[in-house]
């Protein structure tokens, strides 16, 4: 068995880039021996306070690898010279628990190793950690990403997929990140955590067509209790409901098994059941969760070096929300 890391890291270094290769497993092996531990004290107590982090976490880190590989640029505040990733629209609604897990790790770990931790890797970490603690797979995260010295938030428009698009133009969208159709479904499954804004779906549920108020993928029962719960989103935007009613705060396949009982929460959840290109990776992960797992870690495990940054064109920063 001890084999296996090894074996691990061989297979996976055929695939990856020249920048890819720089990194490993147990890069803060000497340089930061208790990195694992710092990250792994600080999810839980954060998870623990917060029950919505691991979510939060998960998206974040969605929303920085899509745009422009996971180098940590949507932690970057905007100045009144810089506009920066979080400030473009589809990012308003990133929680504040995500990038708080980030400060907390980043601020313990430059008191146990200064100037040696990046932020991309931290919050690559955190992820991962935090989704293995809310009942999700374990998955291999390579080390030694570098911060990058860029973000923009006119670099986001069109890089993170949208609640309201068709499959079709999900689809589109990963694959031009390189990403297979089985590995689209796969990273879809992240929605059995969350909660979306009713402002996110409210066209399926109010006013849909001439012959009726909700679109009728919906379970009947379900859109009339949507209607209810978001009846004021419009005096109030920050009303929202979880992604899987079910079991709302587990990481599980419930996600799948709710689509083709019209329990889906999005336009794109219910496309992915519709839609024959998508539909059998549904029900494979709607049987088998160990199936989905093995599949999500694999999916995150290659999303997680996307055009990542490392020897000289990144850097370490300071703190996570200004470069140095």
């Amino acid at each position: 068995m001890a084999m296996l890391p090894i074996l691990f890291i061989t297979a996976l270094s055929l695939f990856l880039t020249p920048a890819q290769s720089q990194l490993s497993l147990d890069y803060y092996h000497n340089s930061c021996p208790r990195f694992n531990q710092i990250v792994q004290d600080t999810i839980t107590s954060k998870q623990i306070t917060s029950p919505t982090t691991a979510a939060a976490s998960l998206r974040l880190f969605f929303h920085d690898c899509l745009v422009n590989g996971c180098d940590g640029s949507i932690l970057i505040s905007s100045t009144p010279f810089n506009s920066a990733e979080r400030d473009a629209d589809i990012n308003h609604s990133l929680p504040g628990d995500a990038f708080d897990v980030v400060v907390r790790a980043k601020t313990a770990l430059e008191l146990a190793c200064p100037n040696t931790v990046s932020c991309a890797d931290i919050l690559a970490v955190a992820t991962r950690d935090l989704v293995t603690m809310v009942g999700g797979p374990y998955y291999n995260v390579l080390l030694g990403r570098k911060d990058g010295l860029v973000s923009k938030s006119s670099y986001v428009e069109g890089k993170l997929p949208r609640p309201t698009m068709s499959i079709s133009q999900i689809i589109e969208l990963f694959a031009s990140n390189g990403f297979s159709i089985q590995e689209t479904v796969a990273l879809c499954g992240a929605h059995t955590i969350g909660f979306s804004h009713c402002k996110e779906f409210s066209s399926g549920i109010y006013n849909y067509s001439r012959y009726s108020q909700y679109d009728t993928q919906y379970n009947p029962r379900f859109a009339q209790a949507l209607q209810k719960a978001c009846s004021d989103y419009q005096k109030n935007p920050t009303l929202s409901v979880f992604n899987d009613i079910m079991t709302p705060n587990k990481f599980d396949n419930m996600y799948f098994q709710n689509l083709p009982k019209g329990l889906g929460l999005l336009r794109s959840d219910h496309g992915l059941y519709s839609d024959p290109r998508t539909k059998p990776f549904v029900e494979t992960y709607a049987a088998d969760q160990s199936k989905f797992f093995q599949a999500f870690g694999k999916a995150m495990e290659k999303l997680s070096v996307y055009k990542v940054n490392t020897g000289r064109k990144g850097e370490i920063r300071h703190r996570c929300d200004a470069f140095n």
